[in-house]
Order: structure tokens, then sequence, then C-alpha cells
């Protein structure tokens, strides 16, 4: 049987904005097209996706069925197209707007943990700036 899910999300359960955002996800996710998993939960092993969980931190990660691999926007593109927003999606492939919200996206992982209140100023760097 073929896998029914278009993604999979790797999501970090203790974070405020992550949480409100997959539980809004979840609603509009009649047709459970993506798989949902907390890299968050104690029973959580970042090694059976051969990823370390200080990369799977460091900003949010999208498994497709296929086995590959997506980053950042573009795992919000495909959750949101996966449920049914494509057309608004494809605004954010414009070049310029695109552009912005890479920039933005970035941004925004990399003081997602200062922004949530879970770090101080020592703060690891991400996976990606070590």
């Amino acid at each position: 049987m073929k896998n029914k899910f278009t993604i999979e999300m790797f999501y970090d359960g203790d974070c405020p904005l992550c949480v409100r955002e997959t539980s809004f996800l979840k609603k509009l996710d009649r047709r459970e097209r993506i798989k949902f998993t907390n890299i968050a939960a104690p029973d959580f092993n970042s090694q059976v996706t051969g990823k370390s969980h200080a990369n799977l931190m460091a900003e949010i990660h999208g498994r497709l069925p296929d086995g590959s691999w997506v980053t950042g926007l573009e795992v919000f593109r495909r959750l949101y197209t996966s449920v049914g927003f494509g057309p608004l999606v494809m605004i954010t492939r414009l070049p310029l707007i695109r552009q912005l919200l890479n920039v933005g996206y970035k941004l925004f992982a990399r003081n997602r943990l200062k922004l949530t209140g879970r770090c101080d100023s020592t703060c690891p760097l991400p996976a990606s700036q070590q």
C-alpha cells in the first residue's frame, strides 16, 4: 500500500510556537496527509532519521514519502499545500517574496529558543553554525 502521507513534519513539542502551528495544521489536515513527529518526545530517537537532534532543532525538517528531506520554509510550503492552501503557497514562491520569507525564517529559526524563552544569552548555536 502506498504511503498516504505527503510529508512528515519534525517539530519541537517543547516550543510553544511550534505546538501552536502544529495544532493548527492538525485541525486542517482532514485527509491525514501529514505525519507529525515530535522531536522533543521522550521516546524520539534522532538516530533513526540519520540526523542529529541538534540538526533537527536548528530548523524545521520534513521527510517526503521517498525518504528525501526538505528544510526551512520549503517544509511549510509543502505542509500548507498538503492541507489545501496550494494557491496561496504559490505566492510564496515568487522571487522577491520567496527571498524575504527565506531570510525571515532563517532569522526566526536562529533565534527561536530565545524568542520562546527557552534559553538565555548562552543558547547553543544551531548545528549548521557550529
